[in-house]
């Protein structure tokens, strides 16, 4: 990762597909988006990565790298060298970097700190026993968020993901953009598609929290439409148990052939974050192998994440972009 992947201008580049990209009654729209978004998808793990001079104030072409990349495969994996090794200045800038990527609205997680920061490590905290992100068990595939949809409008719709210390062995995690599952699924049966938007799609029961909370039943469907942009946002997991599909064929036929893309789609990437690295995303799809820490070493892995209900995005650039198609017009 020593060069900057970006060769698109500011007005070429699409980070939102209009909404009649994804309606099923408009074939051609949906076939001209497809046939770009396959054209221009990267192709190789070299093709996602940015490198960033400084995650406080990243510079106009990383800024653009990086929208670029987001635009193309809704995800870009960045790598920053400062503050290795300081987890103050670290956390001040990761939060930094997520505002001046439009992700200003933090989800307010129990187990994040006043920043809205989450450290991912293997935890004995009360609160965090049980739950497969704070252990070195593996996590199937999933989007954040999907047991806290409240509405359209209202989910998570990106995060990031910050490697202050990598395991010893393991950890690697499988990125998949959901813009990918969607083309899967809608050129085998668009039935699948009708299926998976139905707002009872998915449901995941009420779970009692160690803290003695009760989060509610979560019902809603798997692929949603912004109602502001129209871009496509997802909320799936492929766990097997606390977890209710609504019981009809197309729900069944599409959530299987939605486990299938992901057991072989090509475009999978698969990735070890190195101390310094991250990924910042449009919550695309993703997964973890379990991962161990020498006996010798005190400190394992360690994971910083941020959950936005935000896009990707920069409004200063794009009102540049906006500015520069209206000067050629």
């Amino acid at each position: 990762m020593t060069q900057i992947y970006s060769t698109q201008p500011m007005a070429d580049r699409q980070l939102a597909p209009s909404g009649a990209v994804f309606a099923l009654d408009d074939d051609q729209a949906y076939r001209r988006w497809r046939e770009a978004k396959l054209a221009n998808y990267p192709r190789a793990a070299q093709d996602f990565a940015v490198e960033i001079s400084s995650l406080t104030a990243p510079t106009p072409a990383e800024t653009e790298a990086v929208l670029t990349l987001c635009g193309r495969a809704n995800m870009c994996r960045y790598r920053c060298r400062e503050h290795l090794g300081d987890a103050t200045g670290t956390r001040r800038a990761l939060a930094a970097f997520a505002k001046h990527f439009g992700l200003s609205r933090f989800e307010a997680h129990r187990s994040a700190a006043a920043d809205g920061i989450v450290a991912l490590e293997v935890s004995h905290e009360r609160q965090q026993l049980g739950y497969i992100p704070y252990s070195s068990r593996s996590m199937g595939w999933h989007t954040d968020g999907y047991y806290n949809y409240e509405n359209p409008a209202r989910m998570i719709r990106s995060m990031l993901l910050h490697c202050v210390r990598s395991a010893d062995h393991g950890g690697e995690n499988s990125l998949l953009d959901h813009e990918i599952v969607y083309i899967r699924l809608r050129d085998e049966n668009p039935d699948f598609i009708a299926a998976l938007m139905h707002p009872a799609a998915m449901t995941i029961p009420a779970n009692a929290e160690t803290n003695g909370k009760v989060r509610g039943e979560n019902t809603g469907p798997v692929f949603v439409l912004n109602p502001d942009s129209d871009a496509l946002s997802m909320r799936y997991t492929a766990r097997k148990r606390n977890i209710l599909w609504r019981d009809d064929a197309a729900t069944r036929a599409a959530v299987s052939m939605l486990e299938r893309v992901l057991g072989e789609d090509p475009f999978i990437l698969r990735v070890k974050l190195a101390p310094g690295e991250g990924v910042i995303c449009n919550n695309i799809l993703h997964n973890r192998i379990e991962f161990e820490t020498a006996e010798d070493k005190e400190s394992g892995r360690l994971i910083y994440r941020i959950r936005s209900y935000d896009r990707i995005n920069n409004s200063e650039l794009a009102q540049q972009a906006a500015v520069m198609e209206g000067t050629r017009l």
